[in-house]
């Protein structure tokens, strides 16, 4: 049984790592907010718990056994927000810093119930799938909608770095998952596309936000 300090840790190197490849000490200092002399020491310790891979200078990486634990942090946070949102009624913006608190709940038996009474999902509220009990991932590819072209028609997917205000602005322009988004075209100059979705003829988004899109192609 690890600490909440631990899980955090573990859960934001895995986070990184999804994201970046390599992750250093210092990457992990800026993303948790703590002093590099901290996050060392805290990295020594996981390392003699065999759950990093630690050497001077080099990339920081999770073992089989660190990838596991962090996998089933993530599985907790992930079911717990699907729960808020289809069992509670809570919005996409409002579910994060609940989780964050519930994900530290130890009893397998509690997220099991949560994930049978969801019918076993594989995403949560933001399109990130939840690991399975092993804390395995089964990615799903999706590409950024800033790398997709005039003409083409995409699904919406999932959101990254969704942050409240992030999805409350997608709130704001009645964008969320499953929709279907038209590009007209898009700025050679800055990147912003005219799209349209639903009732919208005519929506800008800029590259800010059209980078945070997942989506797939679908014509």
């Amino acid at each position: 049984m690890h600490s909440h300090t631990e899980e955090n840790y573990l859960k934001a190197l895995f986070n990184l790592a999804n994201e970046k490849g390599e992750v250093s000490v210092n990457d992990l200092s800026k993303i948790l907010a703590i002093k590099m002399p901290t996050v060392n020491s805290m990295v020594k310790k996981l390392a003699g718990k065999k759950l990093v891979h630690y050497e001077s200078y080099k990339p920081l990486r999770l073992t089989e056994k660190g990838k596991k634990e962090a996998g089933l942090i993530i599985r907790k946070h992930r079911l717990t927000e699907m729960f808020l949102v289809q069992k509670m009624g809570f919005g996409w913006e409002q579910v994060h810093e609940i989780a964050e608190q519930i994900e530290h709940i130890h009893s397998p038996y509690f997220f099991d119930k949560m994930d049978e009474m969801l019918g076993y999902p594989k995403i949560d509220p933001h399109g990130s799938p939840i690991p399975d009990k092993t804390g395995k991932v089964d990615w799903i590819r999706y590409e950024k909608l800033s790398d997709c072209g005039a003409g083409e028609t995409v699904r919406l997917g999932a959101v990254i770095h969704s942050t409240e205000e992030f999805l409350k602005f997608l709130n704001s322009r009645k964008l969320h998952l499953g929709l279907k988004i038209k590009i007209k075209s898009v700025e050679s100059f800055d990147g912003s596309m005219v799209v349209s979705y639903g009732k919208n003829s005519t929506e800008t988004l800029s590259l800010t936000v059209s980078e945070r899109l997942l989506v797939e192609k679908i014509g």
